[in-house]
């Protein structure tokens, strides 16, 4: 019997061994992709920054133009972007805005408002298609390594839709990647398009900065109707490297809590199995000394 558990015991142990192997080598290799990401967050971020004020300092100069992504509208069918990863292993990454997101449908319904989903993702599509939420779009394959061309196809059929009265605004719920340690599910506001604030400065101080005087070819407003979708890119684009940098980052995470686990596992398997051991050469050795015993009787 106590062979058995010993054979048992040893065979846990090189399976986890085996995992650990695994969950070392993903916790690597996302530690590497976690400076690939923010490295492309940070660049991304002064041209975000830049095209709102442009943004900005156009809409200043063409005064009340009308845009079709800038009509606000009565509130019937609201657009909800969920950004989430497609692979998992990541701790509660996805699971956090999944749940923002399910709460805001939530009371979405309980206003009236119909929400119609967009998901980034198989994690979100999976989750979402199981509890029968009908789903108007997914984009899969996008968040490990997002491109710009993914934030302008996800940007035109959000765009496309608002345009046709498919939607009447758009919130977008993804993960805003702060530090390596911090990571916040949040919701944001992306259509109809909100001016950046012209009154304030980019220090948030309060202090209007100087206005600057530029000449248009052609008009302001003319200018202004080719920006807003470049903006809108601009900010999908910037949420998905949010996400992406959040993903390897949590996954890292996930896989140094799971590799140092391991090593606790193995550590009280392989006790257990010297004890195992322990108790299997007592009872041989009590076997040898009691038929020892019985044969001198004889």
């Amino acid at each position: 019997m106590a062979s058995a558990e010993l054979r048992i015991i040893r065979r846990r142990i090189v399976s986890v061994q085996s995992t650990k192997k695994i969950t070392r080598a993903m916790e690597l290799i996302a530690a590497s992709r976690i400076l690939k990401a923010r490295d492309r967050v940070k660049a991304a971020r002064p041209y975000a920054e830049k095209m709102a004020e442009v943004v900005r300092n156009v809409g200043r100069a063409s005064g009340e133009v009308q845009h079709p992504l800038l009509e606000k509208r009565d509130l019937s069918k609201m657009g909800i972007l969920i950004i989430t990863s497609d692979r998992g292993l990541a701790g509660g990454y996805n699971s956090s805005v999944i749940r923002l997101a399910e709460q805001r449908v939530a009371d979405l319904r309980t206003e009236g408002v119909d929400a119609r989903l967009y998901v980034v993702g198989k994690k979100a599509q999976g989750y979402f298609s199981y509890r029968e939420y009908h789903i108007e779009r997914s984009f899969l394959g996008v968040t490990d390594q997002p491109g710009y061309g993914d934030a302008r196809a996800i940007a035109n059929t959000l765009m496309e839709a608002y345009a046709s009265g498919t939607i009447d605004a758009v919130e977008v719920f993804y993960t805003e990647y702060q530090s390596a340690l911090n990571q916040i599910a949040a919701g944001s506001p992306l259509l109809p398009i909100t001016p950046p604030d012209s009154d304030e400065d980019e220090a948030g101080d309060g202090v209007a900065g100087p206005a600057v005087s530029y000449s248009y070819e052609p008009d302001p407003a003319e200018i202004l109707g080719r920006l807003l979708p470049r903006y809108v890119e601009a900010d999908i684009f910037g949420k998905l490297l949010d996400s992406s940098a959040s993903e390897h980052a949590a996954r890292q995470r996930a896989m140094k809590a799971a590799t140092e686990n391991a090593d606790e596992l193995v550590k009280v398997l392989t006790r257990t199995a010297n004890q195992a051991r322990q108790a299997e050469i007592t009872t041989e050795i009590s076997e040898i000394v009691g038929g020892a015993e019985a044969l001198s009787q004889d």
